[in-house]
């Protein structure tokens, strides 16, 4: 069963079409990252997604129900920011585990469960320190961790690591494929980030404002480009890196 399906979207602000009539699926348990230039459009599709914007024309299918006016704390979505968002006030397992407590009125089962989700981001270490006494890669790990935690039926992900320096980048790449292969969550990735989109993705959706240009499995955009746009900003700017990212994606490309 498709997890989600978005069909005819357009949104429009003033004059301006910014996403302009976007049809795609996403399956059950697959990792699908949005790829694509500033000012594209990924950004707003992922709001719209959400719920906290609202599209122009179209509609949003989550197991075949119509949910593109429902509200967003019944979507059964969550989301990573960029920028974190923790309670400065709340030490890591505090920020884990606050909204987990609201949703199993349980807190001794939340404090379990948000130690375990930690652990597998490898910041056990770190449960009674506050955010300003973390880096900003284990911040970001905590960020996942309280949405993971939840146990959303889709997780979206909004440029999360694009902050980070390279090598902060590169370790919660791994641990975030690891997570999702355990846990089979259907993710969707925001990035700009090419190598990132390849070496995360089951499959990688290319837009170009505010249209999908191309959306296909990560071997098969490498090989065939569907156009010069695709293959300027995807394959030329792939090329050298093909091996590290066949080692990622585990086939060739």
């Amino acid at each position: 069963m498709d997890s989600l399906e978005i069909k005819n979207l357009s949104k429009r602000y003033g004059k301006k079409m910014v996403l302009k009539n976007i049809n795609f699926e996403v399956k059950n348990g697959e990792f699908l990252s949005i790829l694509g230039p500033s000012g594209c459009g990924k950004t707003t599709l992922l709001r719209i997604l959400i719920g906290i914007e609202d599209i122009t024309e179209g509609s949003i299918y989550k197991d075949k129900k119509d949910i593109t006016k429902l509200d967003p704390s019944k979507r059964g979505m969550g989301i990573v920011f960029q920028n974190y968002a923790l309670f400065p006030n709340m030490n890591v397992l505090e920020n884990v585990s606050y909204a987990l407590k609201i949703k199993l009125k349980n807190k001794e089962k939340a404090k379990r469960e948000a130690i375990k989700m930690l652990e597998m981001l490898n910041m056990k270490e770190h449960l009674h320190k506050y955010p300003h006494e973390i880096s900003g890669g284990q911040q970001q790990r905590v960020a996942m961790a309280r949405t993971l935690v939840l146990n959303p039926d889709i997780i979206l992900f909004d440029e999360a690591m694009s902050a980070l320096d390279a090598d902060n980048r590169l370790k919660l790449r791994g641990e975030l494929k690891n997570i999702q292969k355990k846990t089979k969550t259907t993710m969707i990735y925001i990035t700009h980030d090419q190598e990132e989109a390849f070496s995360l993705s089951d499959r990688v959706m290319v837009m170009n404002d505010g249209e999908i240009v191309q959306i296909d499995k990560p071997s098969v955009i490498f090989r065939n480009p569907a156009n010069q746009y695709v293959k300027n900003f995807v394959t030329d700017h792939l090329v050298d890196k093909v091996s590290s990212i066949q080692k990622c994606i585990g086939t060739d490309i």
